[in-house]
């Protein structure tokens, strides 16, 4: 999209930011989860403002409106939120032998299949290749894994979240290499 602008996230964007990701979360998933496995996808999906702070995190706007949001990690963190901290893992990747995260990718639903998400992909890719890693790994939920397909990921694992109030969500891990 010719008027898209990528660039990185502060602090200050983080309320549109959250507010973005809770109609992601809310409105992309139907269709591939049910009721109540969205409403436990918010409970390990979200922002990382660890993310916003290591600078990693970028901000697709089309015609000045928040469009999506996404980042990459030099952190052995996965997936999940700030307020998932049993799934944080803040030690440093060695980009010799560790992939790179891909991490907190949202599109909102009224710029969903315009390119923001790949655009996005691009930017993470692109830095986490310059920082010198050679693969890259992210946790996709079932409504992102057809779009990081498209874009030459490959399903390595299967998996499912600890359940929050007994249900638990679907996930794929998957990888690709940078160039």
């Amino acid at each position: 999209m010719a008027d898209m602008v990528i660039e990185p996230a502060t602090e200050a964007d983080i309320p549109a930011i959250r507010a973005l990701m809770a109609r992601a979360i809310d409105d992309l998933q139907r269709g591939f989860l049910s009721d109540a496995e969205i409403a436990a996808s918010r409970a390990v999906m979200g922002l990382d403002t660890q993310l916003i702070a290591d600078r990693s995190y970028f901000l697709a706007r089309i015609g000045g409106a928040l469009a999506g949001c996404g980042g990459w990690s030099w952190r052995a963190t996965l997936y999940g939120g700030d307020h998932s901290s049993d799934l944080r893992d803040a030690r440093t990747l060695d980009p010799a032998r560790e992939p790179a995260r891909i991490r907190a990718m949202f599109t909102d639903p009224a710029f969903a299949r315009q390119g923001v998400g790949r655009a996005i992909l691009d930017a993470c890719e692109a830095a986490a290749a310059k920082a010198g890693f050679g693969r890259a790994e992210l946790m996709a939920t079932l409504a992102g894994e057809p779009l990081y397909r498209a874009c030459s990921y490959t399903a390595s694992e299967r998996v499912t979240t600890p359940p929050v109030d007994g249900v638990a969500v679907p996930l794929v891990r998957m990888t690709k290499a940078l160039p």
